[in-house]
């Protein structure tokens, strides 16, 4: 059974409490708060144990620690446990600023063992897609259009769909602009009165060395909206792959098209749930990836840190969250 602290109080730390509920033959967790409200406020709403206490975590032994705080502090916190000896898995992204970069960097040549929780690759539909890119479906990708998700968590799509080389370079041209658009859902729930709000939208073109492109086009109004879609197409040499659908030429060249059904591994079934079950049995060509999808993801990551903390590979590469933080940095410049 892995153990884990989950340093932070805010709505994506509770993921992590919720998943430890879930799973008690494979995870133990205790949150680490800074007030006495906000860990009574999460033991309530995940049934995880909750401290203001530092010692007291440690004193629960983790395996390591999931930094789940405010983005312009997570490289501060995952450093703080690194030097108390913890492997830490941050929320993205593992760093805000240049300087955060480098001090992470620093870090890592040192030996600390810091990985980031980069999820969206592993969500159910979406890995099924890059596993049909893998395995040469749709030929050699060359270009893609990702309409999905926001800032760094993008770039670990592209450098999946697109193939790309730890080497490969990139620019990034676009602009970013502010359109009216009805509210229509939130995390605090639905809006019914057909009120307008400005949406900001960034559109960039990324350019690689090897020649590849991908258009970015997001507005995070796109999370949570009944009127604006989130799409993913990468185009290939014999095919394509658009949402939930693949189309392509088989090996007698004979146009075929199939949907994606998002099979669990092997490895992860033990995470399977009733709900994912549902979700997989009802999509549909819209792709809308949810809450669901997210907490196996993420409870995927948990899994692997445990193959990491005991000298396996990390789950997901320090190299790339760094190059995930750098191309969200980018893209703050498009807004000048």
């Amino acid at each position: 059974m892995l153990s884990y602290v989950i340093v932070g109080s805010g709505y994506r730390a509770e993921y992590f409490g919720r998943i430890a509920a879930a799973y008690p033959t494979l995870f133990r967790a205790k949150y680490l708060c800074r007030s006495e409200e906000k860990a009574a406020h999460l033991t309530r709403a995940t049934g995880v144990d909750a401290t203001t206490s530092p010692e007291e975590c440690l004193a629960f032994e983790p395996d390591f620690a999931v930094i789940s705080v405010d983005r312009s502090h997570t490289a501060d916190v995952a450093e703080e446990w690194v030097r108390r000896g913890v492997p830490v898995l941050a929320e993205t992204p593992v760093a805000s600023t240049w300087e955060q970069i480098a001090r992470i960097e620093e870090l890592a040549r040192r030996g600390a063992k810091i990985v980031c929780c980069e999820q969206y690759h592993r969500q159910p539909i979406l890995a099924a897609g890059l596993a049909e890119i893998a395995a040469g479906t749709i030929g050699e990708p060359s270009s893609m259009y990702i309409s999905l998700v926001h800032d760094y968590h993008a770039p670990s799509l592209i450098r999946r769909a697109l193939r790309l080389e730890r080497g490969d370079t990139y620019t990034v041209t676009g602009c970013v602009r502010n359109s009216p658009v009805a509210r229509t859902d939130s995390r605090i729930g639905a809006f019914y009165d057909g009120a307008l709000a400005d949406a900001e939208r960034t559109t960039a073109l990324i350019q690689f060395s090897s020649g590849k492109t991908a258009v970015y086009d997001f507005a995070t109004v796109q999370y949570r909206s009944y009127i604006r879609s989130r799409h993913i197409t990468v185009r290939g040499t014999r095919g394509e792959w658009t949402d939930t659908m693949v189309t392509y030429l088989d090996e007698n060249n004979q146009p075929r098209r199939k949907m994606l059904t998002g099979e669990i591994p092997e490895r992860y079934r033990c995470l399977d749930s009733q709900l994912l079950r549902d979700r997989r049995r009802n999509w549909t060509a819209e792709l809308a990836p949810d809450t669901v999808q997210d907490e196996f993801a993420i409870a995927a990551m948990l899994l692997d840190m445990g193959d990491y903390v005991r000298g396996g590979e990390p789950p997901y590469p320090l190299w790339e969250a760094l190059d995930d933080a750098r191309f969200w940095l980018e893209l703050q410049k498009l807004n000048g």
